[in-house]
């Protein structure tokens, strides 16, 4: 297995990165751009703990749909905090934002809906992930995605 840590890129205004045992944490305001780079960081980290391009694409679209749920909760320019890493048994994508109030709920949006826009969400974290848990902090919530072995 390689165990090798990537180097992180420089911090930025609104983006602040640090290492972690096998990963990553950033502590950020949502933006595109700044989305772009943790995207990228999490296949290139995770890869680079050993873990296959499969799973790393996987946890980057975790990544996406956990963070833009975030915007629609809080607004645009949320800060958030995104943690990283390859466990134990598989990778794990957690992001907290400052809303607790804001859990995620189930619609009734069937998977394969060619009409919805919205409310599959969850279902795919629950069919991407062997574990999907919410838990509440004094500074908002967290939800932490651990990745099926790929």
């Amino acid at each position: 297995m390689v165990t090798r840590q990537s180097a992180l890129p420089v911090s930025e205004p609104g983006l602040y990165l640090r290492s972690r045992e096998r990963g990553f944490v950033a502590h950020m305001v949502a933006g595109p751009l700044r989305l772009r780079t943790v995207r990228t960081l999490t296949a290139t980290s995770l890869r680079g703990h050993g873990a296959s391009s499969d799973t790393a694409g996987t946890a980057q679209l975790i990544l996406s749909e956990l963070v833009a749920n975030a915007v629609r909760a809080c607004g645009e320019d949320v800060p958030l905090v995104i943690e990283v890493h390859l466990g134990d048994t598989g990778a794990v994508v957690g992001v907290h934002d400052p809303a607790p109030e804001q859990l995620p709920r189930s619609a009734d949006t069937p998977m394969d809906s060619a009409d919805a826009e919205s409310g599959r969400g969850l279902p795919l974290l629950h069919l991407l992930c062997s574990d999907v848990t919410v838990t509440a902090s004094p500074i908002g919530k967290q939800i932490r995605c651990r990745l099926r072995p790929a």
